[in-house]
């Protein structure tokens, strides 16, 4: 089967939040693709001044394959991908992020439904975080990364991460992802949502598997939990009926939205033990770590619900001076 000519885009923005480190190991389990990167008319990483320029010349020797591209300092994660797109000239446009990495057939698994099948217009894989200590045990219940699902064929998905889903190229400049929302991270929800409405359908493959770091440190932790309750709601409100009452569409959006996060607490602790029922040795130091993050995405909601510009800046961004992942 001939895989279409394909770009991958990688934006360095989260490193401001990651170890540098990080984006070091992306590389290496891409250059370890069973598509090697070489095949790519681009791996283009957007670079917005958060690695040094002695590491940049490294990664220059140690990948050949890198093209880098100067992003404007302080752009925002959504929008260092789209810019990214106007540098690339595949027909699809893979996105992952410098905090992941990937499993060995990844590439090809994402690549190949678009060959498959002409139709296909976005593939999503599927992304979750490693458990080999108390603290990811409690991120593993408690993040927006869910499991993997343990599937082997194309399923249909309302939703996608941007660290691990191709677009045909056409397709995303015809419907771009949202970048000016006042909102945190939550621009794929609502570009997904909005693919849906116009009756597009998004499909998920397992087999094109990711890992995300885990938040890295305290602060990290702490304004990336809350910044998920605030942002829950506040994506809520973007599709809102104008006709009905905000305070009575509130209420409903936070009613729904902690009961969801109940049962996805629920449901993740039955799957990690599930996974490996060794792990309930770090059960006793994670659940206070786990409620710690309910508490905060909890916190995040009311306060998104009671003070909805709490975080927004001047032009309706949101923004947060000791959090930039």
């Amino acid at each position: 089967m001939t895989l279409p000519c394909f770009s991958i885009i990688i934006e360095t923005e989260n490193l401001s939040s990651a170890e540098l480190e990080g984006l070091s190991r992306c590389l290496d389990t891409l250059a370890n693709q069973d598509v090697s990167p070489t095949t790519a008319n681009e791996v283009l990483i957007v670079e917005s001044g958060d690695v040094p320029v002695d590491v940049i010349e490294r990664l220059r020797r140690d990948y050949p394959w890198l093209t880098f591209r100067r992003a404007e300092p302080g752009i925002e994660y959504y929008a260092a991908k789209m810019q990214g797109v106007g540098f690339t000239t595949g027909d699809v446009i893979v996105f992952c992020d410098s905090d992941c990495t990937y499993r060995s057939d990844w590439l090809r698994n994402l690549l190949t439904p678009f060959a498959e099948n002409q139709d296909i217009q976005v593939v999503a894989g599927e992304t979750t975080t490693p458990i080999f200590n108390p603290y990811e045990l409690a991120i593993a219940l408690t993040y927006i990364f869910p499991r993997f699902s343990q599937l082997s064929s194309l399923q249909p998905s309302a939703s996608y991460f941007c660290n691990n889903v191709a677009f045909r190229r056409d397709f995303l400049l015809k419907y771009p992802i949202p970048t000016q929302l006042p909102i945190y991270r939550g621009n794929c929800v609502v570009h997904a949502r909005s693919l849906k409405t116009q009756g597009y359908t998004i499909w998920k493959q397992p087999q094109s598997q990711a890992t995300h770091a885990a938040p890295n440190g305290l602060s990290h932790f702490f304004w990336r939990f809350l910044l998920l309750g605030y942002d829950a709601i506040a994506v809520c409100r973007l599709s809102y009926d104008a006709h009905q009452s905000q305070l009575i569409q509130d209420l409903r959006a936070c009613l729904r939205l902690s009961w969801n996060k109940a049962t996805e607490f629920t449901s993740r602790v039955y799957t990690v033990f599930a996974e490996d029922w060794r792990r309930i040795v770090y059960l006793p130091l994670a659940l206070p770590i786990a409620l710690a993050a309910l508490v905060l995405y909890f916190t995040g909601l009311i306060l998104g619900w009671v003070k909805p510009n709490a975080f927004l800046n001047a032009g309706d961004k949101v923004e947060v001076s000791w959090e930039q992942s």
